[in-house]
């Protein structure tokens, strides 16, 4: 699998997402990353639920709060994918502010593993849907 193979999406971070110090709660950080996970198959226009089929989190490892982001930043979220396989998918995602296209200010990365589910059991990914990772 090719290491570099990664997706983006950019949000900006809105008063809801922050404490009253203007800073984002911890808990958004996973939120901004599942929305990018979704926006791999919108931007494709697909849905990331299709026939009863879709992912579900199994595990997240090495959760690493880096940097608080801050009101009114716009955040960019780079979702790596690690490993694909029969019925999960690895994925490492990122969260950082690009500052005049040349460097980089990280916030938040963790890995994450992703079950595929047809109705409520584990099933095979379908090839269709597994190529958006590869």
């Amino acid at each position: 699998m090719d290491s570099q193979n990664y997706s983006t999406s950019e949000f900006r971070v809105f008063y809801e997402d922050t404490d009253v110090s203007g800073f984002v709660y911890h808990s958004k950080y996973f939120n901004f990353c599942e929305r990018a996970r979704s926006e791999m198959f919108f931007k494709l226009g697909l849905s990331p639920i299709n026939n009863n089929s879709h992912f579900v989190v199994s595990e997240i490892k090495n959760a690493k709060f880096i940097k608080p982001a801050k009101f009114g930043e716009v955040l960019t979220v780079q979702t790596q994918t690690l490993a694909v396989k029969k019925c999960s998918i690895l994925l490492k995602q990122t969260i950082f502010k690009n500052e005049m296209k040349f460097f980089e200010m990280k916030f938040f990365e963790m890995e994450i593993l992703l079950a595929h589910l047809q109705g409520e059991k584990i099933a095979k990914i379908p090839e269709e849907i597994a190529k958006i990772f590869q």
